[in-house]
């Protein structure tokens, strides 16, 4: 009656609505689930579900997408009977059926998530079966592949604390371990799902902490060795996550079962979800709560340069900015959690030194506010040793243990600037709001200074044709009218090392800025914070680099400590006598190497004025005098450059003639130094004159 009601009289299920076999009911296929699905638990002797049965089923799901709710209700309440009288054996065979299902019937996906998730929160409750676990993880490995909206990303959130519950077993046994790799597959799944689609995990602290501990520094399998990022054409296909395969050697697929693997995967999704600076904040504040808790910084775990190792080659790899990476590293010393812990600050700034040397060069703002905030941790640590002048032993050890680690960071970070133009920008604002306290503006000048003489040490052989910078120039013409007779020294020196890095420098002493009290047991902290044998710490850090090559053409200054009063000095070099010897020493060395950054010719004058009201000055000492001395050469060689121009020249020798009459009225100019000044300033004009 069937084929009579559908083919010869098609208006009878309307008018013989009485007969049954001819409802429209009759028109739909038979039902045949229930015996397809009793087909498929007819399990052979090795206890698997017949993959052909399975397959016959999705077929008649495709066919017949309207039965999907029926089919699965029937299935929910199979498994649960199973569960219920602990048949794990077939209880096994409803998580096959719909991870074949969800593979070959994506289009229907939408209709299956419901039991899906049900199927899966089951699963994962069963902890008296691994095989079960194992399935759920799996299951829910094979539903995150074919998800392309966020429709279900909460439920799928609550299922985190139990996977991390799973993957935090420590079992040594096989089962063990397969649980420990599905659990943190599914977790990698989950991660990047949820980056696919904005959103991050509240559990996000619990995700990184089963990554970390399942992550070994020293595990010969590496990530390089297994997941391949290239189009190889030898390599498999292994479902990683989500819509990321991750390509795996055949060779090489036990690895899917190390759970150092999948914890590998999963910190590869982190990363790609770090794409500004605000995700990568998020993503990296587990990180350093884990490394500060459990005391991963140190070099001797080595599992935090580790991690963010392999986070930084990956954001590189992927496009991102793996800078914001290094720059969070370099605030995370000033945290609260660390902010009084010399000893892991130290570490901290280890790894960023480690990260800085594998970073791209590339000048970023990224790297300017890096530097900045590095120069400040050096102006810290030489406060720190000025105002603890009765500190123990160890706090002076840990302060210089510090200043030579953020030295060696320095000095990277500037190497991958690319340029001196932005680090020279960032010490200008640095000096914008210069303190009128002497001892912090004096830190703050040594700081810039030792920042300067690195930046000038990398930079210099790109210095030609380079203009000063005009917000720093004006800065330090303001420096050097600073109250603070030693800061306005140190605004000099840093004017000098900017504008003629290869010249000589006839520093006498390093009372600028910090004279510090050491003693003879401490000369880690004498070294460190003493500005003026930064060329031998420079030749430290730097003897496999271009840094050591130009520091070699400078003097290197002994630091020795006074028995009398326990002050830093350094013996003036034997070459540096004042006169005209030191001048066409410095001359020499000009003609040499030019590489000088150009001033131009209000900037002279500037300079010059400034000289002259600077003379004047009350509380000038002798290295005041020196260094205004100095100042006056590097003005002498610049002005040599303007062949169109001879103002500055004539600027220049104006000033030598008007100091020599100041100088001769003994009512303004009573010191032995002031007349030495003049008097070499008049000596240096009238060779350089002869020279030209």
């Amino acid at each position: 009656m069937g084929i009579m009601s559908r083919r010869v009289l098609p208006a009878c299920s309307s008018l013989c609505y009485f007969c049954p076999s001819l409802r429209a009911r009759s028109r739909q296929p038979v039902k045949r689930y229930k015996k397809i699905i009793s087909e498929i638990y007819q399990l052979p002797a090795d206890g698997e579900p017949n993959d052909r049965r399975i397959g016959k089923l999705c077929d008649y799901v495709s066919r017949n997408p309207t039965r999907i709710p029926k089919i699965t209700e029937y299935l929910e309440q199979r498994c649960y009977k199973e569960l219920r009288h602990d048949n794990f054996t077939l209880a096994k065979v409803v998580p096959c059926i719909y991870r074949k299902l969800l593979r070959s019937c994506k289009e229907h996906t939408p209709l299956l998530a419901t039991s899906t998730l049900c199927i899966v929160r089951t699963l994962l409750d069963q902890k008296s079966s691994d095989d079960l676990q194992i399935l759920g993880c799996l299951l829910l490995v094979d539903f995150l592949d074919g998800q392309v909206d966020s429709t279900h990303m909460f439920s799928l959130e609550g299922m985190i604390p139990k996977l991390c519950k799973i993957a935090q077993e420590l079992r040594e046994d096989d089962k063990g371990i397969r649980l420990r790799s599905a659990a943190l597959q599914a977790l990698a799944s989950m991660v990047e799902y949820m980056g696919d689609h904005s959103h991050i995990s509240m559990e996000l602290d619990e995700v990184v902490s089963v990554i970390i501990s399942c992550y070994e520094a020293n595990q010969t399998l590496s990530i390089k060795e297994v997941v391949r990022f290239q189009d190889d054409d030898d390599l498999t296909m292994l479902a990683v996550s989500g819509q990321n395969n991750a390509k795996v050697a055949a060779d090489t697929m036990a690895a899917s079962e190390n759970p150092a693997h999948w914890a590998r995967v999963c910190l590869r999704n982190m990363a790609n979800i770090a794409k500004e600076a605000t995700t990568v904040r998020r993503i990296l504040d587990p990180l350093f709560r884990l490394f500060d808790s459990h005391n991963y910084w140190s070099p001797e775990s080595g599992v935090s340069l580790s991690v963010l190792q392999e986070m930084q080659t990956l954001m590189d790899k992927s496009g991102q900015n793996g800078h914001l990476l290094l720059s969070f590293t370099i605030k995370h010393i000033d945290h609260k959690s660390v902010a009084k812990m010399p000893a892991k600050q130290i570490s901290i700034v280890k790894v960023a030194s480690h990260l800085a040397k594998q970073a791209k060069s590339h000048a970023s703002v990224t790297i300017a506010s890096a530097i900045s905030d590095l120069v400040k941790h050096l102006r810290k640590c030489m406060y720190r040793a000025v105002e603890a002048s009765n500190a123990q032993a160890d706090i002076d050890k840990w302060n210089s243990e510090l200043y030579v680690a953020l030295e060696e960071c320095l000095v990277q970070l500037t190497e991958k600037v690319g340029d001196v133009g932005p680090i020279l920008d960032m010490v200008s604002v640095m000096l914008e709001n210069l303190s009128y306290t002497a001892n912090i503006a004096r830190t703050t000048m040594s700081s810039v200074y030792r920042t300067a003489q690195i930046a000038a040490y990398v930079y210099k052989s790109s210095y030609n044709q380079k203009a000063f910078p005009e917000a720093l120039y004006h800065q330090l013409l303001l420096a050097m009218m600073h109250p603070d007779n030693k800061t306005r020294i140190g605004s000099h020196r840093v004017l000098s090392t900017i504008v003629a890095p290869s010249l000589l420098c006839p520093w006498s002493a390093i009372g600028f800025p910090v004279p510090m009290k050491v003693n003879g047991s401490q000369s880690v902290l004498l070294l460190a914070l003493s500005a003026f044998s930064s060329e031998t710490i420079m030749d430290e850090l730097q003897s496999k680099s271009r840094i050591k090559e130009s520091l070699q053409e400078n003097e290197k200054p002994e630091a020795v400590v006074s028995a009398e009063n326990g002050y830093a000095h350094t013996e003036p070099n034997t070459r540096q006598s004042s006169g005209n010897p030191y001048f066409n020493d410095r001359l020499s060395t000009f003609k040499d190497n030019s590489k000088l950054m150009k001033l131009n010719n209000g900037q002279l004058v500037l300079l010059l004025s400034s000289i002259w009201s600077q003379a004047s000055l009350e509380d000038n000492s002798p290295s005041n005098f020196e260094a205004m001395g100095h100042t006056y050469n590097v003005a002498l060689l610049c002005s040599k450059a303007k062949t169109s121009s001879h103002v500055a020249l004539v600027r220049c020798f104006q000033l030598a003639f008007s100091l020599r009459r100041l100088s001769l009225n003994q009512e303004c100019c009573a010191t032995i130094s002031e007349k030495v000044f003049v008097y070499n300033g008049i000596s240096n004009a009238y060779f350089f004159s002869k020279s030209c």
